[in-house]
């Protein structure tokens, strides 16, 4: 541990010195991709000895969506998640109080939350130390992560904890690179660009490329990638989650201090001590988690607007509502009637693949 540990300060070091330009960029890209290597290679233990992840992280995902709470020690996190969930996660004034995951579940429009309050992450997270590790690990599993800052100091603590996610391969609030990368047999490294280019060219790429031992495949950029998006691309093990930054204790800064914070994308302010704009941030992780609600209308009955079936934005076709009932509805589906903004006439006569919109009324027809 200690060896990849040193190997990862001194390539940090040598970037730290190392000029940024034109003439420099192949050097710097090769380092890059040495760095994820050995970041993967340290947060990915081959040894079963002590690799897991450890006592109270492993926790059953369970509900609609995942939101993880991360930050400093004596943030905020246990209280935020005691008055949001009326989970007990011990509170004390002094740091590393929670020292495994606690979850707990908040219903939301219909929607079951789980959220887990993840023990305060620590600088150097990335490389193990602390519980980090684990914290993190678990992290990646969440549908959208809740960062809690310090309203004292949040612009510190909120570039630590983005260095520490963004080293575990969590990328908050950005979308996954625009561009392929296909491996072949023979042929060499073949790169094409439909935009200009300003920080890759042929050399780094093929450097980048070597240092993975890639000597053959096709790259197509569609916009203007860095060598970070190359090597993100690679390396394939990317998280791609939004993130909402909870600043927290803001009772103890001054109104033009809060106006100044207020300027900070992706911000929510909240007191979790006096409950202040709870609600502000529940529709802010019902806004970030882009949620669907469907109601399901038996036949000759009155939808039913009490339990919608959630799914995700990305997954929201008539097979996936069918296939969230029950896994065998599919296979008795003839069609579908559908009330609601997706539908062109109420109601519409629909197929699996149709899209559904948040609130729509569906019913199944089954054959017979």
């Amino acid at each position: 541990m200690a060896t990849v540990m040193q190997k990862i300060k001194d390539i940090e070091d040598e970037m730290a010195r190392t000029q940024k330009n034109k003439a420099t960029a192949h050097h710097l890209g090769l380092l890059k991709a040495k760095l994820a290597k050995l970041r993967r290679e340290l947060l990915t233990p081959t040894s079963k000895g002590g690799g897991g992840a450890g006592e109270g992280f492993d926790v059953t995902k369970s509900g609609d969506a995942r939101v993880g709470l991360v930050g400093f020690p004596s943030v905020g996190k246990s209280t935020l998640l005691n008055k949001l969930t009326g989970t007990f996660s011990e509170v004390a004034s002094y740091e590393f109080t929670t020292l495994t995951c606690i979850p707990g579940v908040i219903t939301y429009r219909g929607a079951k939350i789980q959220l887990l309050d993840l023990p305060g992450i620590i600088e150097g997270a990335k490389d193990g130390k602390g519980r980090g590790r684990q914290v993190i690990s678990t992290a990646r599993t969440c549908n959208c992560i809740i960062i809690v800052l310090d309203a004292i100091k949040p612009i510190t603590h909120k570039r630590l904890i983005e260095k520490e996610l963004e080293g575990f391969g969590i990328r908050l609030n950005k979308e996954p690179p625009n561009l392929t990368f296909r491996k072949k047999d023979k042929g060499g490294i073949n790169f094409t660009s439909t935009v200009a280019n300003t920080h890759l060219d042929l050399d780094t790429v093929k450097a980048i490329c070597s240092e993975y031992r890639i000597h053959n495949a096709d790259i197509t950029l569609r916009f203007d990638a860095t060598a970070d998006d190359l090597i993100d691309v690679i390396e394939g093990s990317r998280i791609y989650m939004p993130c909402i930054y909870a600043v927290n204790k803001i009772d103890q800064i001054t109104l033009e201090e809060l106006e100044i914070l207020d300027k900070l994308p992706h911000y929510c302010p909240v007191s979790a001590h006096l409950e202040w704009n709870l609600d502000g941030l529940l529709d802010k992780v019902w806004e970030y988690l882009n949620l669907t609600r469907i109601y399901t209308k038996p036949k000759g009955m009155n939808p039913d607007y009490e339990d919608p079936v959630i799914l995700s934005s990305k997954k929201r076709t008539v097979e996936d509502f069918c296939e969230r009932i029950h896994k065998d509805m599919v296979k008795q589906f003839k069609y579908a009637l559908v009330w609601g903004s997706s539908a062109k006439h109420k109601p519409q006569r629909v197929g699996k693949e149709h899209e559904l919109e948040d609130e729509d009324v569906v019913q199944i027809i089954k054959k017979v």
